[in-house]
């Protein structure tokens, strides 16, 4: 007997009988050899050539619509991948790439996708050539060790106090260059710089990111927005008539509902006559005056609340001059617990003076004509808790604002953990393009191709910018890369502002070491584990 095997070998016993390892395997798809490699190489070049006119600060935004129907207007690499909804498994492995990159340094999730691309293209092509794709990534893990240890060499300390931090403006400018706040990027800088430093332990070179809040606001400009000393909560006081500023507040903050209690089981409950629903009555208006005689016995003089207000205790509560709030969300408890010095009390029955938290003033502020309001907590005991409210001409400007923001603040903070410097502009990624393409001469055996096709991958994020900002790139880079082997300057980069001159250090392009040696490591890992797969087995159609 002849076995026809359509998709999927078969395994035979030792009497030469067939069974089958996967179950359901007629319904399976399998992609063997060159050709999952061409179709792995596809879908993620595919990815990363929709964000390449994203970089840079003259890169365009994307605009995400969802099922729904919510509008995201974004160019950070990492927005857009997490909310582009891609099916593809290796091209998900790009999604992840731009995610880890944003989890560990914040910026540069554009340009690492880029590269990753720019790589893969090249592995491409070695494999149509007949390289074999393991060669590859080994030749590109060794161009990536080139890179990195360049870096070391070129990189240059700065010190970040001198002239009031005026090098970590630069570097959180840089971040925001290719934003949608890029017109008042200077205020912006300065929000980053100040939040930043005003949470930051320089002697342990850490920042708690925990106790920066960053509240947007729609209306008002982009250059309305203000660096606030304290906590904002985006909540109002539950009474209209409580008192709107309350100075040397004592805080209590209650993770227990104003109401009386129920019973976990079902019950039922006859009321016969008047006198049982007067007695009824005056039951729970006793449980209301009680819990509101608990908490202005132990000093509180603002009360924080996790969950609702029955009415009547609220309007109680307003009675006995205590100025509430409702529904504070769980993760603003813990921060108003840590800057206050405030314990969270889960039961009435706890309330005690010892558990109060203290802040110098917690005010209710109105912004413009419309109703919106917030409250303000400020001086608080024992934290130095800081937040940016960010205005905007609408939602989602004021969305894209508070990513930017978030985006500059991680390179402030990556500043102060390792203040080491490299140029931006596509500087850094063409010196180590020249270093890796020397050294390629250097290797022997099939590596030296790999190698070299590294360096021109490197090219990609200069070549990129310059396109982007209208030049006629392959002209352009051909005269920086000159430049740059002629003044031996590793700052020569691409003046994507057209402000005259191609020195990164003159204009203040500044960019973390950290940032561009995780760029290299991260898109290497990832194209050497894509360029390692040879067998996909997939239960449906995989193209």
């Amino acid at each position: 007997k002849t076995l026809r095997v359509i998709q999927m070998s078969l395994a035979f016993d030792e009497s030469g009988r067939p069974f089958i390892i996967l179950r359901e395997q007629q319904k399976k798809k399998r992609v063997k050899g060159l050709e999952a490699h061409k179709i792995n190489i596809l879908a993620a070049r595919t990815v990363a050539s929709l964000l390449k006119t994203s970089l840079g600060p003259k890169g365009m935004d994307k605009m995400l619509v969802s099922p729904d129907g919510d509008v995201i207007i974004t160019n950070d690499g990492a927005t857009i991948l997490e909310k582009m909804e891609i099916h593809h498994e290796t091209a998900k492995l790009l999604v992840e790439l731009s995610a880890s990159q944003d989890n560990e340094i914040g910026d540069g999730t554009t340009g690492v996708v880029v590269l990753a691309g720019a790589i893969l293209e090249q592995a491409l092509e070695a494999a149509r050539q007949g390289h074999p794709p393991p060669e590859d990534a080994d030749g590109f893990e060794k161009a990536c060790d080139i890179a990195v240890d360049k870096l070391d060499s070129i990189k240059e300390e700065i010190n970040i106090t001198k002239n009031s931090h005026d090098y970590l403006r630069k570097c959180a400018m840089t971040a925001l260059g290719s934003k949608v706040v890029s017109q008042c990027q200077d205020h912006f800088a300065d929000l980053a710089v100040q939040s930043v430093l005003h949470v930051a332990d320089i002697e342990r070179k850490d920042v708690n990111f925990d106790l920066i809040k960053i509240v947007a606001k729609a209306g008002g400009a982009l250059a309305d927005s203000k660096f606030i000393e304290g906590i904002v909560l985006d909540k109002d006081f539950s009474h209209p008539q409580m008192v709107k500023e309350v100075k040397d507040a004592k805080v209590c903050i209650l993770t227990c509902p104003f109401e009386p209690p129920k019973p976990k089981t079902k019950h039922g409950l006859e009321i016969k006559s008047v006198e049982d629903y007067d007695k009824l009555c005056d039951m729970e208006q006793k449980y209301f005056v009680d819990m509101v005689n608990k908490v202005k016995d132990s000093g509180a003089n603002v009360i924080l609340c996790q969950w609702g207000f029955d009415d009547e205790a609220n309007h109680l509560l307003m009675h006995n001059n205590l100025p509430a709030v409702r529904w504070v969300g769980g993760v603003e408890i813990e921060l108003l617990a840590i800057a206050t010095g405030a314990r969270i009390i889960p039961r009435f029955e706890e309330i005690k003076p010892e558990k109060l938290g203290k802040a110098g003033v917690v005010k209710e502020i109105q912004f413009g004509t419309s109703n919106e309001k917030v409250l303000l907590i400020q001086e608080c005991e024992h934290s130095k808790a800081v937040t940016v409210l960010i205005r905007g001409g609408s939602r989602t400007i004021c969305d894209e604002a508070k990513r930017c923001l978030f985006d500059a603040i991680c390179v402030v903070r990556n500043m102060i953990k390792d203040n080491n410097v490299v140029g931006g502009g596509g500087a850094t990624e063409l010196a180590c393009a020249i270093e890796v393409a020397k050294e390629a001469d250097k290797i022997d055996g099939i590596e030296q191709y790999a190698v070299r096709a590294f360096a021109d991958a490197l090219e990609e994020i200069p070549l990129t910018l310059a396109e982007n900002s209208g030049f006629n790139p392959i002209d352009y880079l051909s005269n920086i890369k000159k430049m740059q082997v002629e003044d031996q300057n590793p700052f020569i980069g691409v003046d994507c502002m057209s402000l005259g001159t191609n020195n990164m250090y003159e204009q203040g392009i500044f960019e973390s070491v950290n940032s561009k040696k995780q760029q290299l490591q991260l898109a290497t890992q990832v194209v050497k584990m894509i360029l390692k797969i040879d067998d996909v087995i997939a239960p449906q159609d995989y193209e």
